[in-house]
Formats: C-alpha cells, sequence, structure tokens
C-alpha cells in the first residue's frame, strides 16, 4: 500500500516537481511605518543578528545568523519589524495600491499579513480584519497592538458571512485557511490526506465566491495559499473564472507561472500568470491576483 508521503511525492512529480529538502530560512519583515528613522538595520547588527535581503521583496530580511531571538529583542516588542516567512510576505505586495483603501483581510490571524497590509496603508483608509477562531483573534489583537497598528477594526466571523459588515471593499486579501506542506510541518505526511485537501479546497471556493460579494467597483482580490495541491490552487482559480466573472491579472512576483494542465486537464491559459512556488529557501506557496472580468 502506498504511503501517504509516496503519494503527494507522485503527485507533484506529476506536476512536474522532483522533491528536494527544504531548506527554508527565517525572515523578517521591516514595518516602514513604524521604523522610520530607528536604523533597524543597524541597531540590530549591534545586538548580533546577520540579515541578508531577500532580493524578491522590498522590506524583507533572512535571518543569516543571530546571537538573539529575533522575535525577542527590543525592536520586535517596539513593532519595528514583524517574523515573517519570506513566501507569506508576498501576497499583500501585489495590489495596486493601498493607501486610503478599503482593505478586506478576510482570514487575518494571526496577524502577520494584516500587519503587513496597514504598513503598506501607512495606516490610512480602513482595515477589516476577519477570523472565525476567538484565540486567533486574541493573538491578531496583540499583535497589532504590538505594531501600533490604528487603522484596522478586528471581527470574530467567518469570512463567509464578510457580507454582514455591509461594506464594498477596494481590495480583498484571501490568505486562506488551507492544507500547508510539508516545509513547514515536519509531520505533514503523516498527519495529511487527501480528504483534508478536498475539504479546503471546497470551503476555499465558499470564501472566494462571497468576497466577490464584497468587492467594489474596480477592485481586487489576492488570493494565496501555502498548499501544494493544485485543487486548492490551480484548480479552484480556474473554477473561480468559470463560475465566478473573474480574471487574472498579471503580476512581476518571485516564483513559477501557474501550471495550466493538471494530471491532463487543460485549465484556462490565463491561469500561466498566477505563481506557484516550489519549496526551496522558502516554504510552499501559491498566489494570484484577481479581478472582475471586463469581458461580455
Amino acid at each position: 500500500m502506498m504511503s501517504s508521503k509516496d503519494f503527494f511525492l507522485s503527485r507533484y512529480e506529476k506536476l512536474g516537481w522532483q522533491y528536494q529538502e527544504p531548506n527554508v530560512k527565517q525572515a523578517i519583515r521591516i514595518n516602514k511605518t513604524n521604523a522610520k528613522s530607528k536604523q533597524i538595520l543597524e541597531r540590530l547588527g549591534r545586538s548580533g543578528v546577520e540579515l541578508e535581503k531577500v532580493p524578491f521583496l522590498e522590506q524583507g530580511y533572512w535571518v543569516e545568523n543571530s546571537k538573539v531571538s529575533v522575535g525577542a529583542t527590543a525592536e520586535y516588542l517596539l513593532g519595528y519589524y514583524s517574523v515573517q516567512e519570506a513566501a507569506a510576505q508576498i501576497p499583500a505586495t501585489l495590489f495596486t495600491s493601498l493607501k486610503g483603501k478599503r482593505v478586506l483581510d478576510a482570514a487575518a490571524a494571526p496577524g502577520g499579513k494584516t500587519v503587513q497590509l496597514a504598513d503598506l496603508m501607512e495606516y490610512s483608509g480602513i482595515l477589516a480584519a476577519l477570523d472565525v477562531d476567538k484565540r486567533r483573534v486574541n493573538a491578531l489583537s496583540n499583535h497589532l497592538e504590538r505594531c501600533h497598528v490604528r487603522n484596522c477594526v478586528v471581527f470574530l466571523l467567518d469570512a463567509r458571512l464578510a457580507g454582514q459588515l455591509k461594506v464594498q471593499f477596494d481590495r480583498v486579501l484571501l490568505d486562506l485557511p488551507c492544507s500547508g506542506n510539508f516545509a513547514s510541518d515536519r509531520e505533514w505526511f503523516s498527519r495529511r490526506t487527501f480528504e483534508d485537501v478536498e475539504r479546503n479546497a471546497k470551503l476555499q471556493r465558499e470564501i472566494l465566491a462571497k468576497a466577490v460579494d464584497c468587492l467594489g467597483t474596480d477592485g481586487e482580490i489576492v488570493y494565496s495559499t501555502c498548499s501544494l495541491e493544485p485543487e486548492e490552487d490551480e484548480l479552484n482559480i480556474d473554477w473561480a473564472i468559470r463560475s465566478l466573472n473573474l480574471e487574472i491579472q498579471e503580476v512581476n512576483s518571485y516564483g513559477q507561472n501557474g501550471l495550466t494542465n493538471i494530471f491532463g486537464k487543460q485549465l484556462d491559459p490565463s491561469i500561466k500568470r498566477c505563481r506557484r512556488i516550489w519549496p526551496g529557501e522558502t516554504q510552499g506557496f501559491f498566489v494570484c491576483k484577481l479581478k472582475r472580468s471586463t469581458k461580455p
């Protein structure tokens, strides 16, 4: 009988990727709005934190070596930077603009991307952050408080009920609950089943459909997961193009083109505009930017 690991690795090979052991580096992101004139890099250097600029991120740095925990420095506690995986920093940067906008973070906890959105907004406009779990909402609120975010309202609310807010949002971030991947979880192969993937894919479609209802004129959605499974990634986006009248926007981002042939099934050719990141120095990730279609 095929093991869970063999099952998933055989799928990845059919999708064109050969398994290799990832070496995911810890990363931080400078909160630019808070850190103005604070000389954060110099201060961290004096504390024994050696950083390397992440080439595909404006404010991201890999932690090459550190004599202290980067999650316990004075600069961290003051909200000058966040500890955030490099690939996870990509989605919030794909919006055309954020300053002064009405923004929805539909699955916000624990808050890394929420803080990043607020930072890119320069604390202007309105940011609504949702999560369905009370404990995670508490963690989210603590993260926002540490980083002095002052343009965000947190709601204990299922993303599928976002319409209850009665707001048309200019920008919607859907960093959705997903199956994850082995690069960020040593026990992933022993705990994950294909039934999990199918269940998560269905939930993601439900959230995406409701997000479209909340999208204002000329609004943008960024859809992302840390799953490698095409059911949660390209296949969901193919469904969205056909069922929700959405189209994929070009983005200049790290990663490979989205897959347009999944196990022999041909998808909409525009899905190549999505970005698929296989595990390596970052965790695995999938991201794309969507707008309402202009086609009749």
